[in-house]
């Protein structure tokens, strides 16, 4: 079921407790779990969309290749998800959580991949699962890494698969929170639109800068890492197009890792969507976004 932009409860703005961490283990079922309709909440400014670009007609096959990037020393581990057929396409950048890696976020990833976009997933040398020297503060060394690796691959072979003027960021939890400082602190021009699943702008800060970007941000309301306020203080002070997608009774990880759940369903489909929309200037996406009757419509 399509989620429906609506007006969602504003919750307080709240310090985030705790790390946040994609560490555990994703719970998996043999049935998808009931979840309630997910709810949004959106105001939305204007961003010029890219002219219009053919969607695939059909899901696309995909294949991975794993590079690996070097930035000063630090050793960036790159899986780059990409569909098998010629062409172009739009890119994503994708940034894991704290213990993360860029396999785990596979299901979900292979799904935009196979619609037509090139995932580009760094493995950060320091918040990464099993790295030698782990230190959460280095997270506000990643926006520099997801820029840097992102560059090395339009410079390098892969570039003539990717369309450089449809680019997008994303990320979850604390890669959620390094997405935040693509388009903040780290501002990178390239980037036309972020999504931001279970992050803040703790950190990074929230002084969003340059031209203006299409922000798409999922949280869980029963987030116990992430609280869902801090997500949504970041959400609010954001100047542009932006929709926000909550998921009553979601929790940190089940709707961006396990694929039995129908809150991952709803989040891989809502993604989607708003990528189709930012990156392929796709106008039927707009019916997954379709506001509430008193907030004003862009997307």
């Amino acid at each position: 079921m399509r989620p429906r932009i609506a007006i969602a409860a504003l919750a307080a703005a709240a310090a985030l407790a705790g790390g946040c961490s994609a560490s555990p283990a994703p719970t998996r079922s043999a049935t998808p779990t009931a979840t309630p309709a997910a709810t949004a909440v959106q105001r939305l400014a204007a961003v010029q969309l890219p002219p219009p670009l053919a969607l695939p007609k059909s899901a696309l096959s995909v294949s991975s290749q794993q590079m690996t990037y070097n930035r000063d020393g630090r050793m960036l581990r790159t899986v780059i998800w990409t569909p098998d057929q010629p062409g172009r396409y739009p890119a994503v950048v994708f940034s894991h959580g704290l213990n993360g890696t860029p396999e785990e976020f596979a299901p979900l990833l292979k799904v935009w991949a196979e619609a037509g976009f090139v995932v580009i997933a760094p493995a950060y040398p320091n918040t990464t699962r099993g790295a030698s020297d782990f230190d959460i503060y280095d997270v506000l060394n990643q926006p520099a890494d997801a820029s840097f690796v992102l560059g090395q691959v339009l410079d390098g072979p892969l570039g003539d698969r990717i369309d450089a003027d449809r680019l997008a960021a994303a990320g979850h939890s604390a890669g959620a929170i390094t997405t935040v400082g693509l388009f903040t602190a780290s501002r990178d021009k390239r980037l036309r639109a972020g999504v931001i699943l279970a992050g803040s702008g703790l950190g990074v800060g929230t002084a969003f800068t340059g031209s203006p970007a299409a922000l798409f941000f999922v949280h869980g309301d029963a987030d116990p890492m992430v609280s869902y306020a801090s997500g949504k203080a970041t959400y609010d002070l954001v100047p542009w197009a932006k929709a926000m997608l909550t998921i009553p009774g979601g929790n940190h990880n089940d709707p961006y890792l396990s694929p039995d759940t129908t809150s991952f369903q709803t989040v891989s489909e809502s993604t989607l969507q708003f990528l189709r929309l930012e990156l392929y200037g796709d106008q039927a996406a707009r019916s997954s976004f379709t506001p509430s009757t008193d907030l004003d419509s862009h997307l």
